[in-house]
């Protein structure tokens, strides 16, 4: 499994559909962040079991502002960098940035009813 890019406003209307039936993550990746860098070398240390539970959406924060700005809108997050959002029936359930942003979190985060 391998993330899949979220390149459109209307990619993130699907997230949210998906959503209802399978938890979607989304990453907001800074690629001039060394701590953003440092986020995704862990997430993806644990990719196996993250998608295991979880549909994986990778966004480029450089090359999709516009996209950024539909998530915090949607969700009412503070938009960060870098950032995850665990989006489950079509709601946020878990925004972590930085440093917190770790694979044990997340799956913590996973609501087991759906």
């Amino acid at each position: 499994m391998s993330w899949q890019n979220l390149e459109s406003v209307s990619g993130l209307s699907a997230i949210v559909q998906a959503s209802g039936g399978r938890p979607q993550l989304i990453f907001k990746h800074s690629t001039r962040c060394g701590i953003s860098a440092g986020a995704k070398r862990r997430l993806d240390a644990g990719i196996a079991d993250l998608a295991a539970q979880l549909d994986l959406h990778y966004l480029d924060l450089i090359a999709h502002r516009d996209i950024s700005a539909a998530i915090a809108e949607q969700f009412s997050v503070r938009h960060e960098s870098p950032q995850v959002l665990l989006i489950q029936n079509g709601s946020s359930i878990l925004d972590l940035s930085h440093y917190s942003i770790e694979v044990d979190r997340i799956l913590a985060g996973v609501k087991s009813d759906g």
